[in-house]
């Protein structure tokens, strides 16, 4: 009866308009949440087959809700390093434990970025999801599997107790004066029966710098000049015996050529153009400085130089940035006093975690209080060929569906996927403005379908009158 189905009809339009109303409220409930996405609600028509030409059964209408999940939400500035936003396309890889992933059933996906480390040292956003990332090899590479979650793990900062770093580069600029004049000890001075560190023979200049072990400790370099006579065979104009000492001398064992009661480490001969800058091609004093492994016990080479098994120090080498021809900076002879005028050693002393940075591509970077910076892990993002086909889920994640197709992880900013913006959260992409505007439609559409119920009885009252 065209009636019955009028009631039926108006009957779903109500429960069809009350999810309108629904999705609106709590698109309007979740406007301050962080990465929520606005529920969208679509109608369809039920249509029902007519049994004749001359009425009519009303089918009714059918409300399906779904989320804008690929609309962008505004980017919102914070005062934390570990509040992540994306700008552009991509996911979180999140999971509600802090165990490694095993499953594919464990990961979730989402853009609430609000990460602050938990008791145990974990980032987890405010819904309780822990963030995912590759973690970063001792070499620094980064491989990337699309489609295997086991690459993931939680990223904890908790572990990151501090670094130090050992110097591998020493810049000396220095200016010996031309104007010495070859002392007496240096006619008769050998290098393999004598150093210019013992005291019997005084340097015409020596200056010492601090330079950092594998630990973090500091160490005394001391660079030592005497002016050669270049009247006396075997010499040259403008050249200077050179000779470097580490102190403590106890601090490292040597081979055969090297004084290592004294600490002596490497000698030479520098030599100058008649420019006045350093001649790396006619000098005879290394520039690389090596020290082996403390750990070494194979048998030490002429001149190897070795820290000493009681430092537990790691083995490194040094590089002595003298300058040369045409090189502003560096080891010069000009005829003015000789001066130390500034030194530039690289490493650090240890230095605890001060702090934590995302970069745009998701690199995850430990700040040290001494200035060392260390990338512990990678950050990427999973994507979607239909990411509004994804299934919502408790805490404002999301889960893969038939219609979102399979999750593709990648590196951020790469291709089409989106870059990470540190210290920023995305807001909900409601529209505060939009949402109250649209609430009248549905609003107006349940009370007509309720007119429409009141209606249809009246005329089934007026029908059973009818029958008595």
């Amino acid at each position: 009866m065209s009636i019955n189905s009028a009631l039926i009809s108006a009957t779903s339009g109500l429960l069809a308009q009350s999810s309108a109303i629904a999705g609106i409220s709590d698109n309007i409930a979740n406007v301050n949440t962080v990465g929520f996405r606005r529920n969208l609600t679509d109608f369809t028509a039920l249509v029902q087959l007519q049994d004749a030409a001359t009425t009519f059964n009303a089918g009714g209408v059918q409300a399906e809700t779904r989320q804008a999940v690929s609309q962008q939400g505004t980017l919102q500035a914070t005062a934390s390093s570990t509040d992540l936003a994306i700008a552009g396309d991509g996911f979180f890889v999140v999971s509600a434990t802090a165990d490694p992933l095993q499953a594919d059933s464990e990961v979730a996906f989402t853009r609430a970025g609000s990460f602050l480390p938990n008791a145990d040292g974990f980032l987890q956003n405010t819904a309780g999801f822990f963030l995912q990332a590759i973690p970063i090899p001792a070499d620094g590479s980064v491989v990337v599997n699309p489609g295997d979650l086991t690459q993931l793990q939680p990223i904890n900062i908790a572990g990151i107790a501090g670094a130090a770093e050992a110097t591998s580069s020493i810049t000396f600029n220095a200016n010996l004066s031309a104007a010495i004049q070859p002392s007496a000890a240096a006619a008769t001075f050998n290098s393999l029966t004598n150093n210019l560190s013992s005291g019997a023979i005084t340097p015409d200049f020596q200056r010492s710098v601090q330079f950092f072990d594998s630990l973090g400790g500091q160490r005394t370099l001391t660079l030592s000049f005497l002016r050669t006579d270049p009247t006396l065979p075997g010499n040259a104009a403008n050249e200077f015996i050179a000779e470097a000492t580490i102190e403590p001398a106890g601090d490292i064992v040597t081979g055969a050529g090297l004084d290592g009661a004294s600490g002596q480490i490497a000698s030479g001969r520098v030599r100058f153009t008649s420019t006045g800058a350093f001649d790396p091609v006619n000098s005879t004093f290394p520039l690389t400085l090596g020290f082996l492994d403390s750990a070494n016990t194979a048998p030490l080479g002429p001149n190897d130089v070795q820290f000493a098994a009681a430092t537990g120090v790691a083995g490194q080498s040094i590089t002595l940035n003298f300058g040369g021809d045409g090189i502003a900076r560096g080891l010069t002879q000009f005829d003015t006093d000789s001066t130390l005028i500034s030194t530039q050693v690289d490493g650090a002393v240890f230095g605890a975690l001060a702090g934590i940075e995302v970069s745009p591509s998701g690199e995850v970077i430990a700040q040290f209080a001494n200035g060392i910076t260390s990338t512990i892990a990678q950050i990427p993002l999973a994507t979607f060929v239909n990411p509004d086909g994804l299934t919502a889920g408790p805490g404002g994640v999301f889960l893969t569906s038939p219609d979102s197709g399979p999750f593709n992880i990648q590196i951020a900013g790469t291709g089409a996927v989106g870059q990470i913006a540190g210290s920023t959260l995305e807001a909900s992409n409601v529209d505060l403005a939009s949402e109250f505007s649209g609430l009248i439609i549905p609003q107006q559409a349940y009370t007509a379908s309720a007119r429409i119920i009141s209606t249809a009885d009246e005329l089934l009252d007026e029908l059973l009158q009818l029958a008595l």
